[in-house]
């Protein structure tokens, strides 16, 4: 009994050191945003702020030839087309994978699994020379139309998932005359809330977050993202580290509410997308 009492303990002894290392960062973040740029190279360093400077956040939100709302709006631009024709049409593949049988459909699987191994870096000039020969540069189409259709990592998500749904309920759907669109969108659709979920954090969170996307295909200042935004406040005689903190903490405002919404479902889809194989 007293064996199992130690080592529950130093189960969450150790739980709460690396607990603390890993927010350590973002609790430096927070309160470096209120610094001032002086303050965040004094030494020796102090934690928290002598004098918290509320107006490094009005100052990031305006810096720039650019306010930060219209950054936002630009990323939300980008974000939200390619989180929600990414879900639907990865959930369609998903099905087809999972419920369809047809001709080399293990073997087209295994070539999409295979594409993940495919850095991004190989395919970054080939895809650029395309989609500015198309006469696409310096708009959000090269960024949203590769992610729209499904990614590798999507589909095989959603076809893990519909995999561990009943075969009861696809039979009782066909036996009532539905055809597989409308047993994809009406009879498995709404049992996917977890997988939907982690897939709209995952693909939010990435083309949220995308920086070298929109470096190597916006010119337009007027259509800089959040990512592109904060990196303004960079240049080659001087750093703002200060509105930069404040600016990270402004862009994290979106991923963080989203992840709370969804929380509750994260984990669950997460583990009932690789239970089945």
């Amino acid at each position: 009994m007293v064996r199992g009492t130690g080592k529950k303990i130093f189960s969450y002894v150790m739980v709460i050191i690396v607990a603390a290392f890993v927010i350590l960062p973002f609790v430096w973040m927070i309160a470096s945003a209120f610094k001032s740029q002086r303050e965040l190279f004094a030494y020796p360093p102090t934690f928290f702020p002598t004098v918290w400077k509320w107006q490094n956040f009005t100052e990031a939100a305006s810096r720039g030839s650019i306010s930060f709302a219209h950054m936002f709006l630009n990323s939300m631009k980008i974000a939200i087309p390619v989180t929600v024709f990414n879900i639907l049409f990865s959930s369609m593949a998903g099905y087809s994978f999972a419920r369809l049988r047809f001709k080399f459909r293990d073997a087209i699987f295994m070539m999409f699994i295979a594409s993940m191994m495919v850095p991004y870096a190989i395919t970054l000039i080939p895809r650029f020379l395309l989609f500015k020969d198309l006469g696409f540069y310096d708009t959000y189409i090269p960024l949203i139309l590769p992610v729209m259709f499904g990614t590798a990592f999507s589909i095989f998500l959603t076809r893990q998932f519909f995999m561990t749904l009943p075969k009861e309920l696809e039979e009782a759907a066909i036996v009532d005359g539905c055809s597989h669109f409308r047993i994809w969108w009406q009879v498995f659709m709404p049992l996917t809330k977890p997988i939907i979920a982690t897939l709209a954090v995952f693909q939010f969170q990435g083309a949220y977050n995308d920086f070298l996307g929109p470096v190597i295909y916006i010119a337009s200042d007027s259509k800089f993202t959040v990512q592109m935004g904060l990196n303004s406040f960079r240049n080659s005689f001087t750093s703002r580290y200060d509105l930069i903190m404040a600016g990270s903490i402004l862009a994290l405002i979106p991923v963080v509410i989203l992840f709370i919404v969804c929380q509750k479902y994260i984990v669950r889809g997460i583990v009932m997308g690789g239970v089945k194989g």
